[in-house]
C-alpha cells in the first residue's frame, strides 16, 4: 500500500555534501514519522535522523554523530522527506535507509512502519 523511494546517495570526499531524498506515495492518510537509519558494514543500523509528530508540533531528532552537519526536513505536500549531508566524513560511510510510520486507511489512526531499499553513501579521505 505503501512504496518508499529514496535517491541522492553516492560518492563523495571528505567535506563533502550530499541530500538524500526519500519520497512516500500509496493510500497515505498521515505521516506519522519519517526519517533514517545508517548501516555500515558489520555494524549495527543506527537512527540518523527522524521527525516525529509531523504536525506543527513536530520535532526533529538527530544522532550526536551528525548533529550541526546533517539537516532533516520534511515537505508534508509532497510526502518527501530530505537529508542534507555537510561535512561528510569517511566515518558516514554506510548504506542508508528511508523509514517512516505511515498511517493508511486501513490503519488510523494507528500506523505501520515501512523502509526504503537503502541508497549507498561513501565519503573517502
Amino acid at each position: 500500500q505503501v512504496q518508499l523511494v529514496e535517491s541522492g546517495g553516492g560518492s563523495v570526499q571528505a567535506g563533502g555534501s550530499l541530500r538524500l531524498s526519500c519520497a512516500a506515495s500509496g493510500s497515505i492518510v498521515r505521516i506519522r514519522a519519517m526519517g533514517w537509519y545508517r548501516q555500515a558494514p558489520g555494524k549495527q543500523r543506527e537512527l540518523v535522523a527522524l521527525i516525529t509528530s509531523t504536525g506543527s508540533d513536530g520535532s526533529t531528532s538527530y544522532a550526536d554523530s551528525v548533529k550541526g552537519r546533517f539537516t532533516l526536513s520534511l515537505d508534508n505536500a509532497r510526502n518527501t522527506v530530505y537529508l542534507q549531508m555537510n561535512s561528510l566524513k569517511p566515518e558516514d560511510t554506510a548504506v542508508y535507509y528511508c523509514n517512516a510510520d505511515i498511517s493508511t486507511r486501513s490503519t488510523w489512526p494507528g500506523g505501520d512502519d515501512y523502509w526504503g531499499q537503502g541508497t549507498q553513501v561513501t565519503v573517502s579521505s
